[in-house]
């Protein structure tokens, strides 16, 4: 049997995610919108959020922290959350001493009863799925509310289980993604309708009267639980039915295979992957790199490094440079003829990002632009792009998971 075309690969690929997130989110809207709440009250009470996951995963719990941390959303509060493996030594340490046991252990170091737990695997074959699991079980038992968002017949015990109908782990951890937006963006719905959050310290209780829509934190006696919960509910499903109208949007199979073959003969050339963005962009960075250095079924292991991992290289060159230059000054290190930098970006006009691509198009480095904003200045200035015409953040960044997964499966086929 011929083996499929790369339109093929990529056109299938958008159905499938099309698919699942319908089926998923027409499953667990409802439930989605009742955490919102419980979240809610956990962080009226003083509580964080605590995320963690291994390997792909361990980036999820990097971008959660970087969401609910640095709201990008004018107006919305900074909300504590913190990503376990964000420690890299102490993680390290502890998982060389118990393997099965070192986010457990991070949880009963630093957790209180009033945080929330949020564990995420990919798959069932995913390693760490056991550490996983003992964290959500460790944090069940220290009071702290537990969400775990997993694959088909992967999901480990929580108070919340979400598991994502599909076993491809690209799909399943687009789809968290999704998952951990909607959470994000619908938890702040709460703050409005401070009378549902049970548990936050007292406050005088006012009736604001007709005026009382000009004044949502007047409504401390509010007890309408119900319907703000269909309202959150109606909005999850549309966010769905969102990603998938800005995916199919930005579904791009020529740009893909392009990118795809760069990629490619830059490896073949004894070349590497330099991935680098800011925010959750960095994470998707890492994200990259952490599938391209792990082996996969289908997938020999390349050479890749994230220019956002190394902290002390970024706050030196951030300090002493400036941090428009953190990216290109480790361009100027690290790089090599032969090879590919991929940039992402969601506005495509990042100024560290177009520096660092300006750098490498300096030095004959090929460079692979993933830009949302329909692509900006980023767009004009790589060898390949990939562009998402969307001014959405959280949007933007599950097409772009989307396009760099893709990206990922093809390389396969360029061999």
């Amino acid at each position: 049997m011929p083996a499929a075309s790369d339109d093929t690969i990529v056109q299938e690929g958008y159905r499938e995610r099309e698919r699942v997130v319908r089926a998923f989110f027409a499953t667990h809207s409802r439930a989605l919108a009742r955490v919102c709440h419980q979240m809610a009250r956990r962080f009226a009470m003083g509580g964080r959020l605590l995320a963690f996951g291994v390997g792909p995963a361990a980036t999820d719990a990097q971008h959660v922290s970087v969401e609910f941390v640095h709201p990008v959303i004018v107006g919305k509060r900074a909300l504590p959350a913190h990503a376990l493996p964000n420690d890299g030594p102490s993680t390290s340490i502890l998982q060389a001493r118990d393997p099965g046991g070192f986010l457990a252990r991070q949880l009963e170091v630093g957790g209180r009863p009033a945080d929330i737990a949020l564990g995420m695997v990919h798959g069932p074959e995913e390693p760490g799925t056991a550490a996983v699991a003992a964290a959500l079980a460790r944090a069940d038992a220290l009071g702290m509310l537990t969400v775990g968002l997993s694959g088909t017949g992967s999901g480990p015990d929580a108070e919340h289980d979400f598991a994502v109908p599909c076993d491809d782990p690209f799909v399943v951890q687009e789809v968290h993604e999704t998952v951990y937006h909607v959470l994000w963006e619908l938890v702040h719905v709460f703050f409005d309708h401070k009378g549902l959050l049970e548990g936050r310290p007292p406050h005088p209780t006012h009736d604001p009267g007709r005026s009382g829509f000009l004044y949502p934190f007047l409504a401390e006696a509010e007890r309408d639980l119900e319907s703000v919960l269909a309202e959150v509910e109606r909005s999850i499903l549309q966010k769905a039915a969102d990603v998938i109208a800005v995916r199919w949007a930005s579904c791009d199979p020529p740009g893909l295979a392009a990118a795809a073959r760069l990629v490619t003969d830059r490896l073949a050339a004894g070349g590497k992957v330099l991935a680098l963005g800011n925010g959750g962009s960095a994470t998707d960075a890492q994200d990259l790199v952490t599938d391209l250095t792990a082996a996969g079924p289908e997938r020999a292991a390349a050479p890749a490094l994230a220019l956002t991992g190394d902290a002390a290289v970024v706050t030196a060159v951030g300090n002493d440079v400036g941090f428009d230059n953190v990216f290109a000054r480790q361009v100027i290190a690290h790089g090599a003829p032969e090879d590919v930098v991929v940039a992402i970006s969601t506005s495509g006009r990042s100024r560290n990002v177009l520096a660092a691509v300006d750098e490498a198009n300096r030095r004959g480095i090929a460079t692979v632009g993933l830009s949302g904003y329909g692509g900006g200045p980023q767009a004009r200035c790589c060898t390949r792009s990939l562009v998402v015409d969307a001014d959405y953040i959280p949007r933007i960044q599950e097409a772009q998971a989307t396009q760099y997964h893709l990206l990922l499966q093809l390389l396969a086929g360029c061999s």
